[in-house]
């Protein structure tokens, strides 16, 4: 958009611009492949001489405008969807690592990443270093080697609630020469721009809050643009040396600051084919025009709710950011002042069992593997998200045996608490 408008107004009005006779809602463009009339023009395209679509492995319309929404929202110079958050996470990763390379990560992060970077991409050769994230500049430091491509961490930790001292993490890794990747899946670009303080690239799950009705799976990547790729050539030679599967494009000399999200989508997405589908990109879009409305719901009642169990006697502790005494309430209002998400962890006082019978007691709250969309739903992390963990790396995680995970929704805030409440009282 030609002029800088707020974010509300981005979240209605970016990505799709009808022109004249144009559908006003945007097109779901529900085909494989696209038509051209010459063999040559065909041909410019897969040389990436000319930008286009031929085939939706690749690229589809409908989802590049939704991207291009989500590009806005945080402040980017390139982005792309994909089928899910991890495969958004994977691609961040792997489009500049390779094996024999090496990640510095938070150990906070969601168990499905912690496993993605230290198992599976472990058997593909690269190596992944795990950090406490509340450590000192000089400890994670520590972690740095010469191999080192990148640093992976969330803005808010997914379910310990950890908030990211993202101006550290930043100076760390620019320090080493090397970009750092923010998933800002719960803070939403609503809440929080990590480009702002200093990150690189930032992924999304968009099944969360983006979406926010639990209809569809996807994912994204946005480039700030602001990493000098070309300063380091020896680091990052995927994007600085030609690729000879493109004839020998070399990403950063053709596609300057777009250079990251063209070898993502034009290298990965073409050999590895975790595509976004055009039908969950619309419903994207849906949910992106609310994202603002929403969040700010989200927040309030999740305010409401934490202030509701750490004042029951049942209740052994609450982590929730957005409470004053929470021990990162300082770093929320310093990154995300107007709120930070809807989800809340807490423990109770009679432990793991006591954690079951109140969940089972719910009625208005279900348990669910998903997290923040409209509805009220609870987890409990040990027993489903993050049970692949030991209990010593579900203490690094930040995850107790005790913790249930609380996604507050946009319900009535009286409704969820009369609800947990009910709950409550059944509990020994």
């Amino acid at each position: 958009m030609s002029k800088q408008y707020q974010k509300e107004t981005i979240c209605i009005q970016s990505g799709w611009k009808p022109k004249n006779g144009e559908p006003r809602v945007l097109p779901i463009y529900q085909s494989t492949t696209f038509k051209y009339e010459s063999s040559e023009q065909m041909g410019r395209l897969f040389d990436l001489e000319e930008s286009g679509y031929f085939y939706t492995r690749l690229q589809n319309p409908t989802n590049d405008y939704v991207a291009a929404k989500i590009c806005e929202l945080e402040g980017g110079v390139a982005a792309m969807l994909t089928s899910s958050g991890q495969a958004a996470t994977y691609y961040a990763v792997f489009n500049i690592c390779e094996a024999g390379d090496h990640v510095v990560m938070s150990a906070t992060v969601y168990g499905g990443t912690f496993n993605l970077l230290t198992c599976t991409m472990k058997k593909m050769g690269i190596e992944c270093t795990v950090v406490d994230p509340d450590a000192s500049a000089e400890e994670i430091g520590k972690a740095f080697q010469p191999n080192t491509k990148c640093v992976f961490a969330e803005t808010i930790a997914n379910p310990a609630l950890v908030v990211l001292d993202i101006e550290k993490f930043a100076k760390l890794a620019h320090e080493h020469q090397v970009p750092l990747i923010v998933d800002n899946t719960f803070a939403t670009p609503i809440n929080c721009n990590p480009f702002r303080w200093g990150a690189d690239i930032v992924t999304h799950s968009t099944t969360k809050y983006m979406d926010g009705h639990a209809m569809a799976v996807g994912g994204c990547i946005v480039d700030s643009g602001h990493f000098d790729w070309s300063a380091y050539p020896d680091k990052f030679p995927g994007l600085c040396t030609p690729d000879e599967s493109y004839h020998g494009i070399t990403y950063t000399e053709k596609f300057g600051k777009a250079a990251y999200i063209t070898k993502a989508t034009s290298q990965l997405m073409r050999d590895l084919g975790s595509i976004q589908s055009p039908q969950n990109a619309f419903l994207l879009n849906v949910g992106l025009e609310t994202l603002h409305l929403r969040m700010e719901r989200h927040c309030y009642n999740a305010g409401r709710v934490a202030e509701f169990l750490e004042g029951h006697e049942k209740v052994a502790w609450v982590n929730y950011p957005g409470l004053k005494g929470n021990r990162y309430y300082e770093l929320a209002q310093k990154y995300m002042p107007n709120g930070t998400c809807g989800v809340i962890s807490f423990g109770l006082k009679g432990g793991r069992q006591a954690a079951a019978k109140m969940m089972d007691g719910l009625e208005l709250t279900s348990i669910v593997t998903h997290v923040a969309d409209a509805r009220t739903s609870v987890l409990h992390p040990a027993s489903h998200t993050h049970r692949q963990m030991n209990d010593e790396q579900l203490k690094e995680a930040g995850v107790a045996p005790d913790l249930i995970r609380l996604s507050v929704g946009i319900e009535h805030v009286d409704d969820i608490i009369a609800d947990l409440q009910q709950a409550l009282s059944a509990v020994d």
